[in-house]
C-alpha cells in the first residue's frame, strides 16, 4: 500500500531540475503543496533549505533528489518507482533555530535556520565578540573572521569547513565554532545543550562591522544576535533505506 498517493513537486531554477520536475509530474502528478501529503524537491542542499522553510507550516514530509551539486541532504536522483521509494522511506525529525538580531537603528529582525546562523566580519578588520551561554558571560572577547552555531543536521555545513565537529542527529547538543579565531588563539568553539541560548554582543560594531547570516538570509552591521533552538518548528525529511542523516553524518567523517 502505497504511503503517499499525493505528491507536490518542486524544483530549483535550473534547467536539470525543471526539465526532471516535468518528466516527474508527467508520469505521477503534481498537487499544489496544500493539498498534497509529500513534497518531492528537485535541486540541491540550497535548494532543500528552502523548501523546508518555504512549506515548514504546512507538516508535510519532503523526499529531496539530487539535481544539484553536493546533495547532502537528498536522495539520489531516479525517474522510476518513486512511489515505492516514497513508501519505504525513514523520517527524521529536525528543529531548526531562531535568530534574533539587532541592526544598528535599534530594529529587530527574526529568522529561522535549519543549518547555523553565523556572524561575519564585514570590513577589514577582525571582528570583537562577546558571546553570553544562558545569561552567562563566557568569553569576554572573541578576535575572529567570525562564529557560528549549528544545528547536528547543518553540523557537516559550514561548521564542518570552520573545524567545528560533526554531531550525531539525535544528539541534544548544538555546536558553537570559531572561524579563524585570532584571540582566544586557535580557540575552536564549545558543544553546548541543545535548550541553550547563545548570544553574542559585537564589540567596536562601528569599526570593526559584523553581519549575521541564518541560512543564506543575511542582516548586516548588527549589534548582537540571540540564537536558540526553536523547538516548536518540526521539519520532516525523508530518507531512502540506509541513506539516511545518520549514515552520511558518518560516512562525512570518513571521508
Amino acid at each position: 500500500m502505497q504511503r503517499f498517493e499525493r505528491i507536490a513537486f518542486r524544483a530549483s531554477a535550473v534547467p536539470i531540475a525543471e526539465e526532471a520536475r516535468a518528466r516527474l509530474a508527467g508520469r505521477y502528478g503534481d498537487h499544489p503543496p496544500g493539498q498534497a501529503q509529500v513534497i518531492v524537491a528537485l535541486g540541491g542542499d540550497g535548494f532543500m533549505l528552502q523548501t523546508l522553510h518555504a512549506t515548514s507550516g504546512l507538516g508535510l514530509p519532503v523526499y529531496g533528489m539530487n539535481r544539484g551539486t553536493v546533495g547532502f541532504l537528498m536522495n539520489a536522483y531516479g525517474e522510476d518507482d518513486l512511489p515505492a521509494r516514497l513508501s519505504a522511506a525513514e523520517e527524521t525529525v529536525i528543529h531548526p533555530l531562531a535568530m534574533r538580531a539587532a541592526g544598528p537603528d535599534g530594529t529587530e529582525h527574526r529568522m529561522l535556520a535549519i543549518n547555523e546562523v553565523s556572524l561575519l566580519r564585514a570590513g577589514p578588520q577582525a571582528a570583537k565578540l562577546r558571546i553570553a551561554v544562558d545569561g552567562r558571560t563566557r568569553l569576554e572577547e572573541l578576535v575572529c573572521d567570525g562564529a557560528l552555531v549549528a544545528t547536528p543536521a547543518g553540523s557537516t555545513a559550514y561548521n564542518y569547513s570552520a573545524h567545528g565537529p560533526v554531531l550525531p542527529v539525535g544528539a541534544q547538543v548544538l555546536a558553537l565554532t570559531a572561524i579563524a579565531a585570532f584571540r582566544p588563539r586557535r580557540w575552536r568553539g564549545a558543544l553546548l545543550p541543545a535548550a541553550a541560548t547563545v548570544r553574542f554582543d559585537v564589540i567596536e560594531p562601528d569599526k570593526r562591522p559584523v553581519m549575521a547570516d541564518a541560512d543564506g538570509r543575511s542582516v548586516p552591521r548588527v549589534l548582537w544576535v540571540e540564537v536558540a533552538r526553536e523547538a516548536s518548528v518540526v521539519h520532516r525529511l525523508l530518507f531512502d533505506p540506509g541513506h539516511g542523516l545518520e549514515e552520511r553524518l558518518l560516512r562525512e567523517q570518513f571521508a
